[in-house]
This record gives structure tokens, sequence and C-alpha cells, in this order.
């Protein structure tokens, strides 16, 4: 958690109380006081608002960061635009578990879609394979199959796939990854009628 950079923006008021703060909080605290710019959101995980920060011009800004995005506030019926509602006045705990909160949230997000040859959605999560209305749950093997073929842009022997899926373990050999790809691929031409998922040649398997 030590990693994460969190940019408070606020009053001086606010930026200094959380500064004093600052070594009983699970981040990296950086203050941001008067104004908040293109380079400064971009070099930021989180953005931790306080209410009266939040002006026109900020908010245009505010809205364009890829940063998670926390708004300390004490209204109860502020409209809600951000990853997470922080109600002051609070405690370090407080601020400390919103944050791992919301990159916890943040991280099942990123790793529940993953996009395959443009057309399948890979969840992760949830353990499926998805393409338009139709849906195929698979196996932990086959979700670190599909990653290995993923993020190779050339094609990877049977010998690779064995020792970085099943890493040579003693019941698993060449056979092994065959047999599996030839289910992963009856599977999927079952459910969405592709027989090119999977593809081949002499120097081994790609997409």
């Amino acid at each position: 958690m030590h990693l994460l950079k969190v940019l408070v923006l606020g009053s001086s008021n606010f930026t200094s109380t959380l500064i004093e703060l600052k070594s009983y909080l699970k981040f990296n605290l950086f203050e941001g006081i008067s104004k908040l710019d293109k380079s400064s959101k971009d070099k930021c995980d989180i953005l931790f608002i306080h209410e009266e920060f939040v002006s026109p011009t900020n908010k245009d800004i505010i809205n364009k960061s890829d940063a998670i995005k926390i708004l300390a506030t004490n209204k109860v019926d502020i409209q809600n635009n951000y990853d997470a509602l922080l109600k002051i006045p609070t405690t370090i705990n407080e601020i400390n578990h919103i944050v791992e909160k919301c990159v916890a949230k943040k991280t099942f997000s990123k790793n529940s879609s993953i996009t395959i040859k443009n057309i399948y959605q890979l969840d992760k999560n949830e353990k499926k394979l998805v393409r338009d209305d139709k849906t195929l749950i698979i196996t932990e093997k086959e979700i670190q199959l599909l990653e290995l073929l993923l993020h190779h842009k050339k094609p990877i022997s049977k010998n690779f796939i064995l020792s970085s899926v099943w890493n040579y373990s003693s019941d698993a050999d060449t056979h092994t990854v065959e047999t599996h790809i030839y289910r992963l691929r009856k599977k999927i031409n079952d459910t969405f009628f592709d027989e090119n998922f999977i593809q081949n040649n002499k120097e081994g398997y790609f997409f």
C-alpha cells in the first residue's frame, strides 16, 4: 500500500491536517492545495478531494483523470460521481480503510474483463469467456493458458506451456497440454462455433 500515490486536494486546513497524519497513513500522501493540472493528476493513483475544492473548473479536470477519486464531504445528498465518499469528520482507520477498499475494487474490476481477439471477453473473477450473448464457463488452467497465449505474439511450444501453466509437475507432460487444448477448443467451438480460436503450426500454439 505504501507505493500508492495519493494527491490530497482541498483547503489549507484540510490538507495540513492530513499531512500531519502522514506517518499513520498506509500510502504516500502528496499535497496539492491550490490547483490540479494535467501533469499532477496523471502522476497519482488516487485523488483525495475535499468538497470545497470541487469548483466547475476543477471538476472538469477531476472527471478526466483515470485515478481513483475519493470525495471527503459532510453532505448526505451530494451527487455521487466519485469512486467513494468519505464522510467527515472521520478517523485515520476509516481513511486507510476506504483507500484500501477502493484499490481492491479497482484491481478486481481490472481483472474482470480482458479482451481476446477483439471479440471475446475473459472474466477471470467469474471464470467465464463471453462473446455476444453466449457465455462459456472455463477452468483456472484454461484461464492461465488463454492469458499465456494472449501475452505472446508468436507461437509458443508445448514445453513452454507445460513449464508456465503446470510448472513441470510430476503428473503432467506434453500430452497434458495437448489434451487441455483439445478440450478447450471443443468447448469453444461447441459454444461459439469458432474452429480457429486457438491455432497451431510447427512452432506451437497461438491466437
